[in-house]
């Protein structure tokens, strides 16, 4: 254990507390490695009492371990013993039985803590337990009714049992769709603006840098007045519409004119006035090929009206 080529009987209990100097990130580790610095002081303070001028690292890191796991083995037991006789805090009953158990003399505790060698060691920094983050957090937690004891576990987290939307409502806020629907739109622009420089013919307003400020270049027209003339693209769409819902106005009054001759009482005289050639009026052909079952009707097309 003793080793005069180590350092000094001074600086033992420094080397005790540089034993554990790693470097920590994390709450947790920190946490740990101030108690483990604790226990380097005390196994150096006894090594002190003992007689020992310097310790090798090693043999107070060794130490150190086993006192460790001496205390959490006491724990540990204690632990056990209360939740045996059912309760959740142990107490000084539960400690003595344990290091009975162990094999330790509780009578020597009182004389050992009475010794006169004994060093004073500075209380450790206050370090408060690290405390694990709620992952989610929804709803008031809830308390146990009167009729369920208090020593019963709480209600686990309101989220793990209660609905909880995932979506948020739409906005409906006149001045915000404004504004989204104008960044939208003015993304769109400067989207299809680079796209067309990239692709198209381009020019610079400086001669050095080409790629600097890019240019759609102006493509020039033989006839420059052709463009006004002709009809745009929404007027061309604006008259199809046109055209397409007069056509289904002429259809809808067809079909009128034919229900209301084919209601005529007379018809049946007609039929029986065929002309010699039997070739059908035209008429007496659109009557007959309406069909009454609504299923097998031709489709009509809607009417797409344009909002102004």
């Amino acid at each position: 254990m003793a080793d005069p080529a180590v350092a000094s009987g001074g600086s033992l209990n420094a080397g005790g507390r540089g034993g554990g100097s790693k470097a920590a990130t994390s709450p947790v580790e920190n946490y740990h490695l101030a108690r483990r610095r604790t226990l380097q002081v005390v196994v150096s303070a006894l090594l002190t009492e003992c007689g020992f001028d310097c310790a090798e690292k090693a043999a107070v890191e060794t130490l150190t371990e086993m006192m460790q796991s001496y205390i959490t083995e006491i724990g540990r037991c204690a632990k056990a013993y209360c939740e045996h006789t059912a309760r959740s805090i142990p107490t000084l009953s539960d400690t003595v039985v344990t290091l009975i158990e162990m094999g330790f003399n509780v009578d020597t505790l009182p004389v050992y803590a009475k010794r006169s060698q004994r060093m004073v060691i500075t209380a450790p920094p206050v370090t408060n337990p690290p405390v694990t983050p709620r992952a989610l957090a929804a709803g008031l937690k809830r308390t146990h009714p009167p009729h369920i004891p208090c020593h019963f576990p709480e209600f686990p987290d309101p989220h793990t049992y209660i609905k909880t939307p995932t979506f948020r409502e739409p906005v409906s806020d006149y001045q915000v769709v404004r504004e989204k629907a104008a960044n939208q739109r003015r993304d769109v622009e400067r989207a299809l603006t680079r796209f067309m420089a990239k692709t198209g013919e381009t020019q610079s307003l400086f001669k050095d840098d080409i790629t600097a400020f890019p240019l759609i270049a102006a493509q020039p027209c033989t006839i420059p007045y052709l463009s006004a003339l002709l009809p745009s693209e929404l007027e061309l769409q604006t008259l199809e519409e046109t055209d397409s819902s007069e056509q289904d106005d002429q259809t809808d009054s067809e079909n009128t004119a034919g229900n209301a001759i084919s209601d005529d009482p007379g018809a049946d005289k007609e039929n029986s006035m065929l002309p010699p050639s039997g070739v059908v009026p035209s008429t007496k052909a659109n009557e007959d090929n309406m069909i009454d079952n609504p299923y097998l009707r031709p489709v009509k097309k809607p009417k797409v009206r344009r909002k102004k």
